[in-house]
């Protein structure tokens, strides 16, 4: 069942004073440092005397780091910021002894992701300003949108993107999401690059391919960013140029995204869609760009949330699952279906439109998952005699 309360960041744009921005990029810096200074001792302690090192013991050593000449500079930002890095930190390494993933890297200057997260201690939210430790103005937020009332925020993270814009993720309980009325209808989802999806209902929703519309600006933006000499004023003007290209691509996927995912829970009470390894199928060279446009991976993460939000049944079927070979009217699979091929026949007679046919078999699979009691995670059977459920149960159907 869902719980009564969600937890939900409501993430804004804000325009730091020259004070503010030099005070979170020292912060920034400082939590990088920090991450690097815990994963290296965690390390050496590991490889060398194979110990195992705590959330605990890094936050001792943090103390004592910042007592040393060379790290004195730890001191000058809020505590809390670098406390947290810290959690992360153990946080990535259950996740790696648990098999979830893969050993923690250390944080780039470069590549990773400026951001520092302040708990409810290091910041003051009244009347609808938010200051964070270490700073005496608050902080100049576009609120384009209210937080709900009467709410306290747990957490609050600021970060700053490629493109030089400053982001604060305020995260509380929103006690507007509920359950939306029972609906009886389900829907299958389709995947693909000419159309983003193809419903089970015959409906296929174009690709808006926002890659393609800013290709040409940002294949100049970036032979321009070649040409510059490394390390010079002018490579970070071209850089910034070009990631502000990237962020207005970025956005508008995310904003179309939304929409469509809303649209689809909003409208249907079971959503089956397809496992689909997008790690792997981005390795096809001729269908990378096209792949990583489409954002399969940020459509299926948003429906998986917003399933649990308001009450909706998401089901994702095996990805060896037949379903575009399968015919959805006898049963019958086609040994070889090449993908230049839009429509075919079947030898009952019935002609298929190749991604609607697999649409309406992915909504028969999950269907017969939901029917078997099979959870949303789709089976991994290594048995010769056995099938996951959803293949059992639609290939046996007539």
């Amino acid at each position: 069942m869902k719980p009564e309360q969600v937890k939900r960041a409501f993430k804004y744009r804000f325009h730091p004073t020259s004070e503010q921005a030099a005070e979170l990029s020292r912060t920034f810096g400082c939590v990088r440092k920090v991450y690097n200074l815990a994963l290296e001792a965690r390390t050496v302690a590991w490889y060398q005397r194979q110990e195992r090192i705590n959330y605990n013991a890094t936050s001792v050593m943090l103390t004592q780091w910042k007592k040393t000449q060379e790290l004195a500079f730890l001191s000058e930002v809020s505590s809390v910021p670098l406390q947290q890095t810290l959690r992360h930190l153990q946080g990535a390494f259950s996740n790696f002894f648990e098999g979830r993933a893969k050993y923690p890297r250390f944080k780039s200057k470069k590549k990773t992701r400026r951001s520092a997260e302040y708990t409810r201690s290091a910041f003051t939210y009244r009347s609808g300003e938010l200051r964070l430790a270490k700073m005496q103005d608050r902080l100049n937020i576009v609120w384009s949108r209210p937080l709900p009332q009467g709410v306290e925020p747990s957490t609050v993270t600021v970060s700053q993107d490629s493109a030089g814009r400053w982001f604060v993720s305020i995260l509380c309980e929103d006690t507007s999401v509920k359950p939306l009325p029972v609906l009886d209808t389900a829907v299958g989802i389709d995947a693909g690059i000419t159309s983003l999806v193809t419903l089970s209902t015959g409906e296929k929703i174009t690709n808006p391919r926002h890659e393609r519309r800013d290709r040409a600006r940002l294949a100049k933006a970036q032979r321009v960013l070649a040409k510059k000499e490394k390390g010079s004023r002018n490579r970070d003007k071209a850089r910034l140029k070009a990631a502000k290209i990237h962020a207005r691509i970025a956005d508008r996927r995310r904003d179309f995204l939304h929409q469509l995912t809303t649209r689809l829970v909003r409208e249907n009470q079971t959503i089956v869609i397809e496992d689909l390894t997008v790690r792997n199928m981005v390795k096809n060279r001729s269908l990378a760009r096209a792949i990583s446009d489409a954002a399969w991976t940020d459509m299926r993460s948003m429906l998986e949330y917003k399933c649990a939000w308001y009450g909706r049944n998401l089901v994702a079927i095996d990805r060896w699952f037949p379903s575009t070979r399968l015919c959805s009217a006898c049963g019958t699979i086609r040994e070889k279906l090449p993908l230049n091929l839009r429509a075919w026949t079947c030898d009952c007679g019935t002609t298929h439109d190749r991604d609607i046919n697999a649409a309406c078999n992915i909504l028969a699979a999950g269907l017969a998952v939901t029917a078997c009691g099979a959870g949303v995670r789709p089976q991994r059977e290594t048995s010769r005699t056995r099938q996951p459920a959803a293949k059992q149960e639609t290939l046996t159907a007539k």
